[in-house]
């Protein structure tokens, strides 16, 4: 399915878009069984968390984050 299939959404303002888009992501959140996680995104949370295990204290602050990315624009 796709936009063409419902011709009433090219009507809609770009805030209605936004709107209707995010309603149908909280109904898929809603239903967590839909959609399930990816074997490699599993990997990459535990590759993570192991890294954050072994060492705890390598962790930024949300200041040093903004500040590290707005260095590199």
């Amino acid at each position: 399915m796709n936009v063409k299939d419902i011709p009433e959404i090219k009507k809609l303002s770009t805030a209605e878009k936004i709107l209707l888009v995010e309603d149908l992501w909280d109904s898929i959140a809603a239903d967590e069984s839909v959609v399930p996680v990816p074997q490699s995104h599993m990997e990459e949370l535990e590759r993570r968390l192991n890294g954050y295990e072994s060492t705890p204290g390598n962790l930024l602050s949300l200041e040093e984050l903004q500040t590290r990315i707005e260095k590199r624009k």
